[in-house]
């Protein structure tokens, strides 16, 4: 298992796993994967300390060793899962997430030059800013084949940035510095060529939340968003997903910014930091049903690929990112749960 490390070997979802037919399964209600998440691996793991994360080295160890995401992340040649990748026509992209380590930087443009040269796929790169010093770095992934990046800055505020990511928590990362790359990778890459991550419910209000949707915005960046939930052994063990209609308005909030339908300073907010007016009618947008649908990289159609079903939840529900266009009777509860 000791020389079993990146960037011959990759972790992949359970997603991936199951739909490459490294493993058997059904998802629910039929969902289909088309994104294929990797992961690099290393005996040493990531460098990171965040509190809500599977892989951060603060995480106490299950029997099966650290999960991610709330499930196994199977280690695989990177060669098979390539070839197992060309016969998948449902996969529209392939999304490569990099670690904190100190090989991450050279394997992740080894990894992506391999997948250039054996698919047709357009490749992502979620990237640690923390080893991003100059647009060198970023620049080469662009020439070895990765047209979209991902930056996780994931907590809303530099306040709860610090608390559950870097200095408080003894932590490499710095809330300034992931912003920095966010507009290093825009330059590099193309305005909205670029996504930020940012979980809700990790202690922000609506409106902290909202604004920092804005602000990637303004940046040329779209946002990805995550619900929270809790990792088992992690120091956020104990801590509840957000309410449904939180996350519902803040689902909203971002499908009206990042489609240019209106920005956060004509949105309202109560005292308490809660949305209580979207600046515009949303009765269609609930009606249409793609604003809760899993936001994240598209394929060559414009469509989102990275799809992650049910990465936000268990299979049972409520789901929160849909994995699939909504039907009426999800709209009815989506309307229930937003009011």
């Amino acid at each position: 298992m000791e020389h079993r490390i990146s960037p011959q070997f990759v972790r992949t979802s359970l997603a991936a796993s199951l739909t490459l037919g490294f493993q058997q399964g059904s998802f629910y209600r039929d969902a289909k994967l088309k994104g294929l998440n990797l992961l690099l691996h290393y005996n040493e793991g990531c460098l990171g300390k965040c509190h809500f994360c599977g892989l951060s080295r603060l995480r106490r160890e299950g029997p099966k060793g650290k999960t991610f995401i709330r499930v196994d992340w199977p280690l695989y040649p990177l060669e098979e899962v390539i070839e197992r990748t060309k016969s998948k026509d449902q996969i529209r992209r392939v999304c490569l997430s990099m670690i904190t380590h100190p090989k991450a930087l050279e394997d992740t443009l080894f990894v992506v030059d391999q997948l250039r040269r054996e698919t047709d796929l357009p490749i992502s790169v979620l990237i640690s800013p923390t080893l991003i010093r100059h647009d060198d770095s970023l620049a080469a992934m662009k020439k070895a084949g990765a047209d979209r990046v991902g930056i996780a800055i994931d907590a809303a505020t530099p306040k709860l940035f610090s608390q559950l990511r870097g200095k408080r928590v003894g932590g490499p990362h710095q809330w300034n510095h992931y912003w920095d790359v966010v507009q290093m990778a825009a330059n590099v890459f193309g305005r909205f060529q670029v996504g930020i991550h940012l979980i809700v419910g990790l202690g922000e209000t609506e409106k902290e939340m909202v604004h920092a949707i804005q602000r990637g915005q303004e940046m040329g960046a779209y946002t990805h968003l995550f619900s929270f939930f809790p990792e088992m052994g992690s120091p956020m063990e104990k801590h509840s997903p957000p309410p449904l209609g939180q996350y519902r308005r803040i689902q909203l909030a971002r499908w009206i910014i990042n489609e240019g339908l209106g920005p956060a300073g004509r949105m309202k907010f109560d005292e308490g930091g809660r949305l209580i007016d979207f600046g515009i009618d949303i009765s269609s947008l609930i009606q249409n049903g793609e604003p809760f649908m899993t936001s994240g990289c598209p394929g060559r159609d414009g469509k989102v690929a990275c799809n992650r079903p049910y990465g936000n939840e268990r299979p049972s529900g409520p789901i929160r990112n849909f994995p699939f266009t909504p039907e009426s009777e999800d709209i009815k509860e989506i309307k229930k749960q937003l009011e």
